[in-house]
This record gives C-alpha cells, sequence and structure tokens, in this order.
C-alpha cells in the first residue's frame, strides 16, 4: 500500500510541475447480475471512450440458517471484452456480516472469495474461448475443400484458445458501509483478503460520512478507495428532497482534504420514483416516464412529484388512488457542482478514475452520451 501512495503522490507533483490537467480514467459501474454481449453495449462504452468497468461479481451477506457470512447472487456471464476495457470485480458485502462474523468465519470467507472470484474470471475465458473456436472451427469448414475438409473439436480448440485470453483485471473492489462497531472486524477482513489475493491491488468503497468522520470511521487497509458520491439519505424519508444526493450535501461532507488514500469517484447517473401512501414509504419504482406522460392516471403536483388518480398495479404491486411519488434524479447542472466540489479538496491525476453508476442504456439515453463525456473532461 505504501508502494502505492507513493507512486499517487510522485504523480501529482509531475502533474502539477507540468501546468497540466489530467485526463482521468473513464468508468463506469456494471452491477446486473447477468452481461450478454450485445452491439449496443460496445457501441456506447466507445463512444463514451471508456477504458474501465467496475463489474458486481456478486454479493455476501449473513446466513441465519447457516450462521455465517455467504456469497449469493454470483453473475451469471460477464461479456465485457477485456483486451479493450480493464474490469474489476466488485463483491458488496453488509455490515451485518462484519458485526456477526468471528475472526475464523472471516479467514474463511476471504478464501471463498478468492475461489469465487476466480471462478468466475475462468468462466469468462472459457466463454470467449468457446466462441473464438466456434469461429475457428466454422472458418476452417467453409474454407476447405469438401475432400480435405479437416474436422476440428470445438472444445479442443477451446482449450488452446483459452491459454490465449488475457484477463485485464488487477484489481478487487469490496463494496462495504462499515460502521464504527464494525471497523475493527472489517480491516482485519481486508487485511485477509489482501493475502488472498497478491496478484491485484485491493480498493474499498468510501462513503461520504466515512470521508468526513475519517477519525472514527478509520482509514481502511487498502490500495486506494473509491468514494460513493450518491445515496446519501434514505429514500424511506419522506421529508428527503432527493435521496440520491445534492450538491449542498455532498459540499457538507466534503470540507477537508488529506485523505490518506489514493480517492476515485464514483458519481449518480440514474434515476428512481419512490412512493409514499400516507408518507409511509411504500417502495421503489425505476422508472418514471410513465408519471410524465400518463396524465390521467397522474396528477403532477410540482416539477418532482406525482399523484396516483387511480388503484394501478405496476408490476406485482397494487398502488392506491392518492398515494405519492417522488421522482428522483440528479440535474446537469447539480452534477457539474459537485464536480466542482470535489476538485476544491481532493487532488486528481492521469490516475484518477471518474465512474458512473451505472452502466444502462435507458439512464445513459436519458443524459446522452455527449454530455457523460463532458463531465470526464470537467475532472
Amino acid at each position: 500500500m505504501k508502494k502505492a501512495i507513493l507512486i499517487f503522490f510522485l504523480s501529482v507533483v509531475l502533474v502539477s510541475s507540468r501546468g497540466i490537467k489530467p485526463d482521468v480514467i473513464r468508468s463506469f459501474c456494471y452491477w446486473k447480475t447477468n452481461h450478454e454481449a450485445s452491439q449496443t453495449d460496445d457501441s456506447l462504452a466507445k463512444s463514451m471512450q471508456l477504458n474501465h468497468m467496475y463489474v458486481r461479481f456478486f454479493d455476501v451477506d449473513w446466513n441465519p440458517y447457516a450462521n455465517e457470512p455467504l456469497p449469493v447472487a454470483t453473475i451469471r456471464s460477464v461479456n465485457w471484452d477485456m483486451e479493450k476495457m480493464e474490469i474489476t470485480p466488485s463483491i458488496f458485502i453488509t455490515n451485518e456480516v462484519l458485526l456477526l462474523a468471528s475472526k475464523k468465519q472471516l479467514d474463511s470467507l476471504a478464501n471463498r472469495i478468492r475461489k469465487r472470484v476466480g471462478s468466475v474470471l475462468e468462466e469468462y475465458q472459457l466463454e470467449q474461448a468457446r466462441a473464438k473456436a466456434y469461429q475457428i472451427v466454422q472458418k476452417t469448414y467453409n474454407s476447405s475443400a469438401q475432400d480435405h475438409k479437416i474436422w476440428l473439436n470445438t472444445d479442443s480448440v477451446a482449450k488452446i484458445e483459452k491459454q490465449k485470453i488475457k484477463l485485464n483485471c488487477k484489481e478487487i473492489l469490496i463494496d462495504c458501509d462499515w460502521t464504527e462497531k464494525s471497523k475493527k472486524n472489517y480491516f482485519y477482513f481486508l487485511q485477509k483478503l489482501k493475502m488472498n489475493f497478491p496478484q491485484y491491488a485491493l480498493s474499498a468503497t468510501i462513503r461520504l460520512w466515512q470521508y468526513k468522520y475519517r477519525n472514527k470511521a478509520g482509514i481502511p487497509p487498502v490500495d486506494n478507495g473509491l468514494l460513493m458520491c450518491y445515496n446519501l439519505t434514505s429514500p424511506t424519508d419522506y421529508k428527503s428532497k432527493n435521496s440520491i444526493g445534492t450538491s449542498k450535501e455532498v459540499e457538507e461532507y466534503i470540507v477537508q482534504d488529506g485523505y490518506k488514500l489514493p480517492l476515485n469517484f464514483a458519481l449518480p447517473l440514474y434515476s428512481w420514483s419512490v412512493v409514499f401512501r400516507g408518507k409511509v414509504f411504500k417502495g421503489i419504482l425505476s422508472d418514471y416516464e410513465d408519471f410524465v406522460k400518463d396524465t390521467v392516471r397522474f396528477k403532477k403536483v410540482n416539477v418532482d412529484h406525482y399523484v396516483f388518480q387511480d388503484d394501478v398495479l405496476i408490476g406485482d404491486t397494487y398502488f392506491r388512488n392518492g398515494d405519492e411519488i417522488r421522482t428522483e434524479k440528479i440535474s446537469d447542472a447539480e452534477i457539474k457542482k459537485i464536480i466542482g466540489i470535489l476538485k476544491s479538496k481532493i487532488v486528481v491525476t492521469d490516475q484518477t478514475r471518474v465512474t458512473f453508476f451505472s452502466f444502462d442504456k435507458k439512464y445513459i439515453n436519458d443524459y446522452g452520451i455527449e454530455t457523460i463525456s463532458s463531465y470526464y473532461s470537467l475532472f
């Protein structure tokens, strides 16, 4: 970790001495449980000149029946082209795990995570190898004369191709909202995890409260941190103006510099709608366009509030006449203010990753490729 920090500060000195505005590393978070290769995703990534992706590999939660922490919801496939883009496997761990697990269980968990990450990466290599093997076999069949046809076995070709596929993966990210009570266990676990991944850098998410109250929260023993600049209040809070976040809230947390880790940034690029019944939280809807378009079933109260005008079934949930809807999205102006606040207190270099949550064509099209690209340039 000392070596990583030294390199970080040397790069700061070099950039400062040259007076050159650094080009940050363009990144996104991919948080779905499956990624099927698509030309649309490839096109969007290329248009925004992305060269990095945090990909959620799986979660870790406390299993009350087994009375131990267990990995859950493993991603079914990873089809990003690692020859063009670096991938950082990301693992979300609940704070409950850290509060309840013994050190022996954390030792075992670190080993399980190593094995599961390795399994997902190996499956990626196999998928890519099978695809290339199929192309090779088909090309051989189509190009060979009928009487000299070379019958190749796809599986045997795949084994050879698998050895050629390089994993552009240099880091593991642990995502956890640890607390003052759980930090001792968490930091112990991170040290064990580092031992299980000697060939990788280890990074951890840093919530804004952990950044501001670093004396209480502590500094995790990792190589770098990912500062999470969103989800500052709970969406269940009826009084919240925007639970995704506001520039004013970010400014209240970014009041000092000198954090003892190189920091990357994660900013919000998504929207949702929160539903209340009698000021009591009833659920989150992933969309808001229906409320804007449908003036019969939904009545607009103000710029970001709507009311159900009828009983409506959305998915598996019934909503009633009179239920309130609060639509939430970070505006273009707010994102630019947040970027300005971050730059004013935290050093940015050409090794700084700026990542947006999350990679989804709906959100990307909503903001626009040119607009998103301009955010990277503002750093």
